[in-house]
Formats: structure tokens, sequence, C-alpha cells
């Protein structure tokens, strides 16, 4: 559920960023509310005797209402140290894969353009958009709206780009919101030349919800791209990947965060999620003009390292 932007609290004094007010502690919202994955990607399945709807929280099923709660709670408790569970979680190749997600972009080639960063909230790959605008094209007017529904996240993204050029300009703003229905008062349809969603998409309750918004306010001739952990396709390397993922990771959390179980819910969330031809047929279905149905050269997708993680990409014409 999303309240209107202008009844929130704000995080910090108006005049000090471009920052959308956040909501209060007691009533944040989680990091785009985990998401279930079934066959048809639908997000929910229907369950006892009065149809109760339900939902995946990792491996386990969980009624749907009381989801967002239960992810929020992760991201609260993983936001300080976002970059490190990454890190973690991909042994810091993760920065090599949004390097190489934003250069696929080009942005700033062809002019400036206007971005959403969707699921955001840290800010990483926004100011890699920025950056690559400004240092390749001498571009300073392509502009991001960072969005995340878990004010956390935002927080530590604000922090971050308090540190560079871009802060208190009109080339960043942060706003929360749900990447589900975001209000069409903030986020005018056909707004946005690039719609960015990296390590976002698998933990938001309906897919075909967010793919659906994503169309919604891009521009005709506007560009949709996901960076996701996916499916590895090589047994062997499946296989060690598996091992590290259960075995070495939940205790990484322990070490790095004191939090063995918000990692093992971010692991089962990464099995949990389509494989790449389903997930890019949901991309189509939205509306998109994807590549063929394959992966690398002509493709709806490419695989980075084996599948460990792939970006998907799609046109709205």
């Amino acid at each position: 559920m999303h309240r209107s932007l202008s009844q929130l609290r704000p995080l910090v004094p108006k005049t000090a960023s471009r920052l959308s007010p956040l909501v209060s502690a007691a009533v944040r919202h989680n990091h785009q509310n985990a998401q279930p994955t079934t066959s048809s990607g639908s997000g929910s399945n229907l369950s006892g005797d009065h149809g109760a709807r339900t939902t995946h929280f990792g491996f386990k099923t969980v009624p749907e209402e009381e989801k967002e709660s239960l992810v929020r709670g992760v991201f609260d408790s993983v936001a300080s140290s976002y970059d490190l569970m990454n890190d973690a979680m991909s042994l810091g190749v993760h920065r090599l894969w949004k390097d190489d997600f934003v250069a696929r972009l080009k942005p700033g080639a062809r002019g400036p353009l206007r971005c959403i960063d969707v699921a955001g909230g840290t800010g990483d790959i926004a100011l890699r958009i920025l950056d690559s605008a400004r240092e390749k094209y001498a571009d300073r007017e392509t502009s991001v709206d960072v969005v995340d529904i878990n004010g956390e996240m935002l927080k530590e993204g604000y922090k971050r780009f308090k540190k560079t050029m871009y802060h208190n300009t009109p080339q960043i703003a942060f706003k929360e919101a749900n990447a589900q229905a975001m209000p069409e008062s903030e986020f005018p349809s056909n707004t946005y030349d690039v719609y960015t969603i990296a390590f976002g998409i698998r933990n938001c309750t309906s897919i075909p919800d967010v793919l659906k918004e994503a169309y919604r306010v891009l521009k005709p001739g506007g560009t949709f791209a996901c960076l996701e952990f996916s499916r590895v396709d090589n047994p062997l390397l499946g296989t060690l990947y598996d091992q590290y993922s259960f075995s070495i990771l939940p205790l990484l959390g322990t070490i790095l965060a004191g939090d063995r179980e918000s990692y093992q819910y971010l692991v089962e969330s990464i099995r949990k999620f389509p494989p790449q031809p389903e997930f890019a047929k949901m991309i189509a279905d939205a509306g998109f003009t994807t590549g063929a149905m394959h992966e690398g050269k002509g493709g709806a997708w490419t695989d980075l390292w084996g599948g460990i993680a792939s970006i998907h990409t799609g046109v709205k014409i």
C-alpha cells in the first residue's frame, strides 16, 4: 500500500536536498515486498478453507499480508551493510556487474536522459549512471529518480550522495514509493527514458505488477533494464554456488552483520526467482519488445558468470 508522499514525514529539512518525504519508522514499508515465484509468475496462491492468499518468504509460505513486515525487517537490518552483503553474495563481483549493466545503457551518449532507478535506495546504480554520463559524454543534465519502498535504504543512498557533486542538484532525487503501484501524480505515465532495477525485483510480491508500472512510466522508445541474480546453467558451477550460498553465506551474515536469518532469506529469494526464459517472457507479456527468447547476442537476456546474475532488457514501443 502506498501513502501519498505529501503525507509523509521529511527525512531531512527540505532546504538540504531533493529527498522526498519518508514515512515514519512506525509505518515504514519493506524494501519492495518480497515476492513468491510460481510457474505463472502470478505472485500469490490461494490456500486454506477460506481462500487466504499466501506467498513466499524465501522457502517459507506465509500469509500475503505478513510479507511486508517480514521483508521490511530484512532490509531494515541490512540497510547499513547492504554493499557488504552484496560483496558476500557475489564475492565482490557485483560491482563489476553493475559497471557492465550501466555501461550497456550508455547514459548521455545521445543527450541527457531522465532515468528512474527502482529498488535503488542505496544509490549505487544512480551514481554509476551520473558518473558515466559525465565522464564519457560531458553530460551534466541526465537525472535519476531513486525510488525505494524502504526508508532505511533511502537514508543510506542520501548519505552516499552527500559526498558527491550531485548532492543538492536537479540531477538526483530520492522518493519513497511501491514499485508495484507508483502514484500517477508523482510518477506520470510516459515520463522516463530509462528504468533500471538491480537486485530488487525478486523481492517484489507481484513481478507482473512491477513490470506493468515500468511500462507505464517509460516513454515510448524507453528502455527497461534489470540486473538480477539468476539460474546457473553449468551443473558443476551450480553445485559449487549452492554450497557457497547455503553453507558459507549465512555464516558470513553472522560474522559480518550478526544477522544469519536475513542472509538466509536473501539466498532463498534467489532460488525462488523465475529462471531466465520465464522472466524474459514476463517482460514481453508486460508489453516490452525484447530480443529472441535465448541468451546472448540478439537474445532477451545476457548471463553474467554462467548465470549467477543476468541482465534483461526490453523497449517500450
